[in-house]
């Protein structure tokens, strides 16, 4: 990987640089904990000189955890569960009281159409930026963000291959290859992949995934790194949203309660992306980086919907529903990244420019509910419609996103302990969306500049203050009453906090308290309650601290704590005060797993986590169900038979708590997974 070094004759050491994305990750871990980003800045920085909260899981968290999926790491991180696509994939998330879809792989957007949930086997760590980061990734939601950090090729050539086996038929193996392809080291490779055969404890759901993800990386000179990855997945699954609520009472259905009907087609989703990146070293200070990424994918597939529960307390009715949703996406970074001195202070100044290229392509056909009964007895359910009722088309549309975007930041060391960051994004967005049903075409063209900047003062060498300041943007589609396109959604936050860095170094920690605002939401219009007008706003406030590393020699720890009040500060129709729909007001997870360090025990690691989330409203609404506070505990063990051989044995929600881990549209509530054994093995040669 190309860095840039202070040359051995300068005056002045300057810190060796990196940009993300680059070829291999210079990353500083240690098992659980973590002392520098990638992702806050597009540097590498350390984490207790970035004004902002990290949460950085290292990949060690996520086998501990025996982990298959990000959302694991999500949950650790203080990442709440949003809609899932009927278990399909990560479509949202929320950070800090707000809903988000955006996320990132080595620094390119990967979130776009509804890709697969990304899986751990090629994922180096994930770091969970809080707050908003529009000014270095484009539009987004002003709560934050993640970026994926992939493993990359190494010289050293090792295979790992590992199994899992679950309750509920649940089956995967994994694989991980590296190695340098020629004797000098100058191109290396890797390869991992999963295979996947997942039953489950709802009733009639099943999904198999297929996943693989390769990478060269080529070094034609010592300043110069170009790495060319790739990765596809596929998955076959049931189409299952969870259960619905009677009279606002989830406990009246049981968990296992399938609403759809067996026997239809699943649904598949596709996806395929591939990056090109190249690193080329200018000299001992400056370097530039490029890369271009190209994916695309599709669902498509049948599958229930729910309208809503007669008044007889049990008859529930659906829709039949088909889905067509294709999406491609091209995107394109130019970087240029260098410390230099100006008296007294010394820089670490980064440019950028992106093209980024997005094409969705969405045909949604449901049945008329009213015309062609298709109703289920909840409590006692009899599967098997004679036919399957005709179906209309609600959407048929294609849309176009184009998006330029310039960006230059700043680090400043104006002291020895005193650190500034400063920047600005400037991004040009245009939509073009076509209505297939009605021949309509509608546009949306707007420039944004979202600046950036805070300070970090190290108090001592254990302890840093900080404080921030940034803002975010992104479309809204459609158009208003008089068919002019909406205002952008803006929002704003201010963050101020502390680092620390305790038991000599062994467990850093950082509390934080925060105030985001998002303006521009879309509300009823008052004059024709068929249309909208952005004028709405939203406002999340609450603090969270958060912790990584040793409490002692093998004793590894991870936690964090939310407490977010967010809420409708203005609407047209909803009072203010109104909950936001899937945010808890309290919510934490922590896991702790101690490894033995005498003779007699030593291989053998003991441990368990908790995750309590709070009461949550089903959705941002005045009339709206609710979803109960829980509290899960999972109990984690291991135990390193030879040197690279490791089996283990874990049991997640060991209580066999019945809860629900998020809510979608006001109208469907997802149960979590009852008590689940999970074991396995793992071995590297």
């Amino acid at each position: 990987m190309a860095q840039i070094a202070a040359d051995a004759s300068q005056e002045v050491n300057l810190e060796e640089l990196a940009i993300t994305g680059n070829g291999k990750s210079t990353s500083k871990v240690d098992g659980y904990l973590a002392r520098d980003s990638l992702s806050a800045t597009r540097t590498d920085t350390p984490l207790r000189e970035v004004p902002q909260t990290v949460v950085v899981v290292p990949d060690h968290v996520l086998r501990d955890a025996a982990a298959t999926r990000v959302d694991t790491a999500l949950d650790l991180a203080g990442v709440g569960r949003a809609n899932n696509f009927a278990g399909l994939g990560l479509t949202e998330f929320t950070i800090r009281g707000f809903s988000t879809g955006e996320y990132y792989r080595n620094g390119f957007p990967v979130n776009r159409g509804f890709p697969n949930s990304p899986d751990i086997v090629s994922i180096e760590r994930i770091e969970v930026l809080k707050g908003p980061s529009a000014f270095l990734y484009g539009r987004g939601d002003p709560g934050g963000t993640f970026n994926i950090v992939t493993k990359q090729p190494m010289a050293e050539r090792s295979l790992a291959i590992a199994t899992q086996y679950g309750g509920f038929n649940k089956r995967r193996a994994t694989f991980d290859a590296t190695g340098a392809l020629d004797q000098e080291g100058r191109v290396l490779a890797r390869v991992a992949g999963a295979v996947e055969d997942n039953g489950s404890f709802r009733d009639f759901v099943r999904s198999d995934r297929y996943y693989v993800a390769p990478a060269i990386a080529w070094k034609p000179s010592a300043d110069t790194t170009i790495t060319l990855e790739g990765e596809m997945v596929s998955t076959e699954a049931t189409f299952d949203r969870g259960i619905v609520p009677i009279n606002g009472n989830l406990r009246t259905v049981v968990r296992n309660r399938f609403i759809g009907e067996p026997g239809v087609a699943p649904v598949r989703n596709d996806n395929a992306l591939g990056q090109l990146r190249i690193e080329h070293r200018l000299n001992p200070d400056w370097m530039v980086s490029a890369g271009v990424q190209a994916l695309a994918g599709r669902i498509f597939g049948d599958g229930a919907g729910a309208v809503n529960v007669l008044g007889d307390a049990r008859t529930l009715r659906r829709t039949f529903e088909r889905r067509d949703l294709t999406w491609s996406d091209f995107d394109l970074q130019l970087n240029i990244a260098g410390k230099f001195e100006t008296g007294v202070f010394r820089h670490t100044l980064l440019m950028g420019f992106e093209y980024d290229s997005y094409r969705y392509r969405e045909k949604f056909q449901r049945s008329n509910a009213n015309a062609s009964p298709f109703v289920l007895d909840l409590l006692t359910p009899r599967y098997g419609q004679s036919t399957l009722p005709p179906l209309g088309t609600i959407t048929n549309f294609l849309q176009n996103t184009q998006a330029y975007g310039g960006f230059i930041q700043d680090q400043v060391d104006i002291t020895v302990r005193l650190h500034a960051l400063v920047g600005v994004r400037v991004e040009d967005i245009g939509l073009v969306s076509t209505d297939y049903r009605n021949g309509r075409t509608t546009s949306l063209q707007q420039t944004v500049a979202t600046p950036r900047f805070g300070l970090v003062y190290d108090l001592t060498d254990a302890v840093s203050l900080y404080g921030s300041y940034g803002r975010s943007f992104r479309p809204n589609t459609g158009t208003d009453r008089a068919g002019r396109p909406f205002a952008f959604e803006q929002g704003e936050g201010y963050e101020a906090g502390a680092k620390f860095s305790l038991l000599d170094g062994l467990l850093s920690a950082t509390a934080a308290v925060f105030d985001i605002r998002r303006t521009n939401v879309l509300t009823v219009d008052a004059t024709d309650p068929n249309f909208s007008v952005a004028a709405g706003e939203v406002r999340s406030r609450g603090f969270d601290p958060t912790a990584a590393g040793y409490l002692a020699p093998g004793w590894r720890v991870f936690g964090t704590y939310t407490h977010a009040n967010a809420a409708v500060t203005r609407d047209n129709t909803l009072p203010a005060g109104t909950r936001i729909a899937n945010i808890p007001a309290d919510s934490f997870a922590l896991q702790s797993v101690y490894e033995f360090q005498n003779a007699e025990l030593r291989g053998l690691g003991l441990g368990g986590g908790v995750t309590h989330v709070g009461k949550r409203v089903a959705g941002t609404a005045i009339s709206t169900f609710r979803l109960p506070e829980y509290t899960v505990f999972n109990l984690m063990s291991y135990y390193w038979i030879a040197q690279d051989v490791r089996i283990y044995l874990n049991v997640d929600n060991l209580l066999d708590t019945t809860h629900y881990d998020r809510a979608f549209q006001n109208r469907y509530a997802t149960p979590g997974a009852p008590r689940t054994i999970l074991g396995g093995v793992s071995a590297r040669f």
